[in-house]
Parts: structure tokens; C-alpha cells; sequence
């Protein structure tokens, strides 16, 4: 098991996807935020004890769903006692329109972490953006603040594009680095 914690929220399954692609590619473990906002009592043990901590939540009307919301208003505890202070963090964020202002999102996420003194992880991959670029090419949306994923509308969570999963395995080795390095 990994020294990392994704917590994430998802309201259709499809960040649920996302989050556990990127929690298997390092082993890291898995905290999901439930349909009321909560989290399991362990999970903030886990979070404490987590040398880095992942946030996923889908984008809704530009910006986290309310569930995601409460649990990060939930943390303000810690925040009190910087229990989080030093950690190491990254983001990640889904919606069905290939924009979908998700930058607001990870923008918000990062917001979070940084109010917990905490150290952000950027995507550190270049952009897929020449007209020979699909949706199978890794970081085809163009992320840098932290990971995108569009999940169309009437897709399944079967139907994420395989170029935005792929690049969430990137992004999940690159946080697993840093947290190596600041844990060394």
C-alpha cells in the first residue's frame, strides 16, 4: 500500500473510475466521499496519516458538488492544528463537456490544499494539441493545474476515453515521485 490517499467524490461512477485507476496504478488507497457528504470515520486517520492526498471530484455548474464540499469544510479541524501542513497534494476533476470550466474545480482544489499549507502537484505533461491529436492521446484536454477527464453525457463509465485514463496513470506515478522525494 502506498503512502497516498485519494479522496474523492462521484456522482454518476464515473469519477469513481477515475479515482480508482489512479489509486491501482500506485496502490494507493481509496476514501470516497458518500451521497451525503460523508466520509467513513477510519478515513480521517488514513488522511492524517497520508504523506500525500489526492482530490477528485467531478465538476458541477463550475465548480465541486456539495458533497465534495462539505467534506473539505469538514477538514477546517485539521486545518485549525495544521494537521496537514507539508503534505503533498494533486487533484483531478470530470465533467461531460470537454471544458466545462473544470479549471474553476482543480483551481479550488488547489485553493484547498494550499490552505493546509500543503505542496500541489502540477500535471507536468505537455499538451496533446497538434491536428493529428485524439481523444487517445495522453493530456488531449490540455491540463497543467492537475488532471482533467471528460466523461460524455450519455457515455458509460465504461466510455472514459482511453486518452484520459492513460494520463491519469501518468499523473498518479508523477505524485507517487513526489512524495518519494519530499518523504526521502
Amino acid at each position: 500500500m502506498s503512502n497516498i490517499a485519494v479522496v474523492y467524490y462521484s456522482g454518476y461512477g464515473h469519477t469513481k473510475v477515475v479515482a480508482e485507476t489512479f489509486a491501482r496504478e500506485i496502490d494507493a488507497q481509496l476514501i470516497e466521499v458518500d451521497q451525503e457528504g460523508n466520509v467513513p470515520e477510519d478515513a480521517w486517520d488514513k488522511l492524517n496519516a497520508a504523506k500525500g492526498i489526492v482530490f477528485g471530484a467531478p465538476t458541477y455548474m463550475a465548480g465541486v458538488p456539495w458533497q465534495f464540499k462539505k467534506f473539505a469544510d469538514a477538514t477546517s479541524k485539521i486545518w485549525f492544528t495544521q494537521g496537514w501542513k507539508d503534505k503533498v497534494f494533486a487533484g483531478f476533476t470530470n465533467s461531460a463537456s470537454m471544458n466545462g470550466d473544470k479549471q474553476v474545480t482543480l483551481i479550488s482544489l488547489q485553493t484547498l490544499a494550499s490552505q493546509h499549507g500543503g505542496i500541489w502537484v502540477s500535471l507536468g505533461l505537455a499538451p496533446s494539441n497538434t491536428k493529428a491529436a485524439t481523444r487517445a492521446d495522453v493530456n488531449n484536454l490540455g491540463g497543467s493545474v492537475g488532471l482533467l477527464v471528460q466523461s460524455p453525457a450519455d457515455a458509460s463509465v465504461s466510455e472514459i476515453p482511453s486518452g484520459d485514463l492513460e494520463t491519469t496513470k501518468l499523473y498518479a506515478k508523477r505524485v507517487q515521485a513526489i512524495v518519494n522525494k519530499f518523504s526521502a
